[in-house]
């Protein structure tokens, strides 16, 4: 697949959408009478042109003029890139809200405690200005005191069970919230990390400067287009799977493979030179030739996988979002010229 074609494969990380293709999706969405939000054009994208259709078919059950909360809610579902910051959102208000709770009972709570305090002052002061009160008048004073002090104990009992609900409250949130991020930074069709887990990787990388001896190899499945077109969508969604499988046990434990938007994959290798990189890309071009040969009735199609990669090294990159233009432009390269389909992106001072 070519970068600048929508990948007619569902995923969880944002497609390229083309003038005409964005211009569908945005004639549907204003009949619907749907909001033209970033988000919402993602979604509708995937709706019209993924492969897995119970998301247009949840769409279609809205009806016309459905509400933002329930196409989010949607998005959400199958985790589409564009909505993952609304978990923070949601997450970070109910976090908010749950602490000013906190912080208003701590208040109340000090109020009780000082209103108590004042209330022993004044039986302290009663009783030194008229030490020679009658009993009546002591004991009277004395049951005041300990009724306010019982009331007290009880509303810090109250108060001490409510702050442990509200804890646990915040607690379950946040496994909630980690288990979200770890959905939303997973493709769905392979069960690899996906765009977010690699961005997000690469980050902290180049903000630790631990971007050293890094080798990022972007792969793209040859004719993907064609075969989705020819097999089906979920011929080619098993195609994936496959890839996935085989991606996985060609790496280094320390190392990362990604699921990326359409049929690329990203390889973030460690501790890695030149020669290494490439030794790296060659060594998964000829294992995808090698395993993955599909049934074909085809006498002109031998029925072989191929993939080009292009390579990109952290020394000649100063950021992630530079490493991955030289990966992609190098993966350009490799797809426009099928005699070298492994190629090394090269800065103007290696050159």
């Amino acid at each position: 697949m070519k970068p600048q074609q929508a990948s007619a494969v569902s995923t969880n990380a944002n497609t390229a959408v083309g003038p005409a293709d964005l211009q569908k999706v945005g004639h549907y969405m204003a009949k619907l009478g749907v909001r033209g939000l970033p988000r919402n054009y993602q979604l509708f994208h995937e709706a019209l042109y993924g492969a897995d259709r119970s998301m247009s078919n949840e769409i279609a059950m809205l009806g016309t003029h459905p509400s933002q909360a329930m196409l989010d809610e949607i998005g959400l579902k199958f985790r589409l890139v564009s909505h993952c910051g609304l978990v923070a959102e949601k997450s970070q208000a109910d976090t908010a809200k749950m602490l000013r709770d906190v912080a208003e009972q701590l208040s109340e709570g000090l109020k009780r405690k000082q209103n108590f305090v004042h209330t022993v002052e004044t039986v302290t002061q009663s009783v030194n200005e008229d030490p020679m009160q009658s009993l009546a008048a002591f004991s009277a004073e004395m049951d005041f005191l300990n009724a306010s002090l019982t009331n007290l104990m009880l509303y810090e009992t109250e108060l001490t069970e409510r702050l442990k609900d509200e804890m646990e409250k915040i607690d379950t949130l946040e496994r909630g919230n980690a288990a979200i991020r770890s959905a939303a930074a997973t493709d769905r069709v392979t069960g690899l990390p996906n765009q977010i887990a690699m961005i997000n990787q690469l980050t902290e990388l180049y903000e630790t400067d631990s971007a050293q001896g890094i080798a990022l190899i972007m792969v793209d499945i040859d004719d993907f287009r064609a075969f989705n077109a020819k097999f089906g969508p979920q011929a080619a969604k098993t195609l994936l799977k496959k890839l996935g499988q085989l991606f996985r046990k060609s790496i280094k434990k320390n190392d990362l493979v990604v699921r990326m938007p359409g049929d690329d994959f990203c390889f973030l290798v460690t501790d890695v030179n030149t020669d290494g990189a490439r030794a790296i890309a060659a060594r998964l071009r000829a294992s995808v030739e090698e395993t993955l040969i599909y049934a074909s009735s085809d006498k002109n199609d031998p029925g072989c996988l191929t993939i080009s990669a292009g390579i990109a090294l952290s020394v000649d990159a100063s950021s992630a979002a530079q490493l991955m233009a030289h990966a992609e432009a190098a993966l350009v390269s490799a797809q426009t010229n099928r005699r070298r389909p492994v190629q090394l992106f090269m800065s103007s001072a290696r050159n």
